[in-house]
């Protein structure tokens, strides 16, 4: 059994894959969006397209997972990915045409998923040594998104106005992210070689593979569609909301850095809620609490308001994601988790490519941003509801 202590140090040290997939490669591109927005004149719809290419390539890189992680193993995937990301990352900022900046978003994408899923099933076995602790193990993981938010808080707007006054000054962010993400790939190396000295779990029996029956669990998965597409709207366009309000860079950083912060602290604040139901509840509370937290900057311009805005979102919106797993988990026997995870992955990819180019295109008329917005609080609401039908099987 492996010390404690080191598992701690791997958990960590692995956690560095999700802040460069989701918290840097995904999610900084929205404090990027408005300087990018002003100096190459694109409107809303334009914005939003570079996310829905960043979640194209996510699916497609979740496609292509399974065969790479059979020929190449977890962890070389993971360090591999993330050295992929730092240079799609870094090429962004060498570019100002739309078509190669939406081809660096895609590839980024694909870097992206391959980081992300490597690192959870990378996770999921460090969590096996020490059963006991594997939830904690586990949400150590998932909150490297957060510490990924926080950090992109930190650097983008002093990189912005450090390079105010250079042309296309935001090039300087895509590097100064593109070297953080370097550096975490080396970090990553670390757990990367440890844990490929480590033999695989050995199958269970000769199981069935299981069958995941999509109609038995049709309202979670639609509601979970929902969810793809209206917590991304936010993510993608809530900066752009504060600065064109008036938000100086300081205030974007702290309301950037908080909803960091409550990312990483999520893990532990749903987990009653998602170990008390088995139907569609807590998908449904979630998602009721994801829509509130997203019409708030759209309805006023408090900055209180706003801040609790940002704890809310970040305090909830990777839950959402636990209670799907909570639910297959809850309902389905263990042959047929992974049928069920990958069913709801491919909807909620499929919502990501969906809300941010429909959340821009609403923001490009009457109501701008506000609007947009809304849209997402009515997706995530609907959301809601079709998940509260979801029953416990």
């Amino acid at each position: 059994m492996t010390p404690l202590r080191h598992l701690w140090g791997l958990a960590l040290a692995l956690s560095l894959g999700a802040a460069v997939s989701l918290g840097i490669t995904r999610f900084a591109y929205g404090l990027l969006l408005p300087a990018m927005r002003t100096d190459l004149g694109w409107s809303y719809t334009l914005a939003g397209a570079m996310n829905t290419a960043n979640a194209l390539g996510y699916f497609l890189g979740a496609l292509a997972t399974p065969w790479l992680m059979r020929r190449l193993g977890a962890p070389t995937l993971l360090w591999g990915g993330a050295v992929l990301a730092s240079v799609f990352m870094a090429l962004s900022g060498f570019f100002t045409a739309t078509e190669p900046l939406l081809l660096q978003r895609l590839l980024a994408g694909v870097a992206s998923a391959l980081v992300f899923i490597a690192g959870g099933l990378l996770a999921a076995r460090l969590g096996a040594q020490d059963p006991a602790r594997g939830g904690l193990l586990i949400g150590l993981y998932y909150g490297g998104t957060g510490l990924g938010i926080v950090l992109s808080a930190a650097l983008v707007p002093w990189l912005l106005e450090w390079a105010q006054g250079a042309q296309y000054g935001w090039r300087w962010a895509w590097w100064g992210l593109a070297l953080a993400c370097a550096l975490a790939s080396g970090v990553l190396l670390w757990p990367a070689r440890v844990m490929a000295q480590w033999a695989p779990p050995a199958a269970v029996g000769n199981a069935p593979a299981g069958v995941f029956r999509w109609r038995a669990f049709g309202f979670a998965l639609a509601g979970y569609t929902l969810f793809g597409v209206g917590y991304i709207g936010y993510m993608t366009f809530v900066v752009a909301l504060l600065r064109q309000q008036g938000s100086s860079a300081l205030a974007v950083t702290v309301f950037y850095g908080l909803l960091g912060v409550a990312v990483v602290a999520s893990s532990r604040i749903w987990a009653g809620l998602l170990d008390r139901h088995r139907s569609g509840r807590a998908l449904a509370t979630l998602n009721a609490l994801l829509g509130v937290a997203t019409i708030l900057p759209a309805l006023t311009q408090s900055w209180p308001v706003v801040l609790a805005s940002g704890l809310l979102f970040g305090g909830v919106f990777l839950s959402v994601v636990a209670s799907t797993t909570a639910l297959v988990r809850h309902n389905l026997p263990h042959s047929a988790w992974a049928a069920g995870i990958s069913a709801f992955t491919t909807v909620f990819a499929a919502g990501q490519i969906v809300g941010p180019t429909v959340v821009g295109w609403i923001a490009d008329g009457p109501g701008g941003l506000a609007r947009g917005l809304v849209f997402s609080a009515v997706a995530l609401w609907l959301g809601a509801l079709l998940a509260w039908r979801q029953k416990a099987l």
